[in-house]
Order: structure tokens, then C-alpha cells, then sequence
């Protein structure tokens, strides 16, 4: 079973900065690809952004310019850069993987919460 670990959540202030990182249990080269997705109270789980394994990279509208995906093979991370953090951005941030083993095979981390407010 792969299990997906995410850190870096936290409180901060409209304006500020966070990083995201989300480690899984396998080597992070058998997923094709990996992504952030968000929900906020009262809402659907929406994709914040992702990237392929051959770096290719995908942005929700409204974090382009603000939020940067990368990933580090040698640190087995996905990193989500958060900067110029908005009251809106508040939410729990999940970690997703995808792999193909025949059928796609998806994988969930279990959320990391990211509130912004004064």
C-alpha cells in the first residue's frame, strides 16, 4: 500500500509564504503524476496543481503566479510553494499520486491544514 506524508501546513498571515512537501513511500519516479488538491468547508476538493513525471506542469487559475509544484527525485518530494497567501487559500491541502499498475491507481495523503488570516 503507498502512503503519501505531507508537512509544511500552518497558520499565516494574508501576504505570507508556506512550502507544502509531500514524501510517498515509494520511489517518487513510479508515479506519473503527482498534484495538490484543496477543500475548503462547504466545498468540493478541487486540483491546486500538479506535474507530470517529466516535469511538466499544470496551474489552477486562481494560484497561477503565486504557487509553484516541484519535485526533487533525490529527495523522493513534491513541494508546493505558496507565496502572496490569500484568506481564500484556506483549506485542508491533500497530496495526490497517480500510477499505472494496468488500470490508474490513485493515492491520497491524509490532507495537511493551511489557514490564512491576521
Amino acid at each position: 500500500q503507498v502512503q503519501l506524508v505531507e508537512s509544511g501546513g500552518g497558520l499565516v498571515q494574508p501576504g505570507g509564504s508556506l512550502r507544502l512537501s509531500c514524501v510517498p513511500s515509494r520511489g517518487i519516479s513510479s508515479f506519473y503524476n503527482v498534484g495538490w488538491y484543496r477543500q475548503a468547508p462547504g466545498k468540493p476538493r478541487e486540483l491546486v496543481a500538479d506535474i507530470t513525471i517529466g516535469g511538466s506542469t499544470n496551474y489552477a487559475d486562481s494560484v497561477k503566479g503565486r504557487f509553484t509544484i516541484s519535485r526533487d527525485n533525490a529527495k523522493n518530494t513534491v513541494y508546493l510553494q505558496m507565496n502572496k497567501l490569500k484568506p481564500e487559500d484556506t483549506a485542508v491541502y491533500y497530496c495526490n499520486a497517480k500510477r499505472r499498475v494496468g488500470p490508474i491507481a490513485e493515492y491520497w495523503g491524509q490532507g495537511t491544514q493551511v489557514t490564512v488570516s491576521s
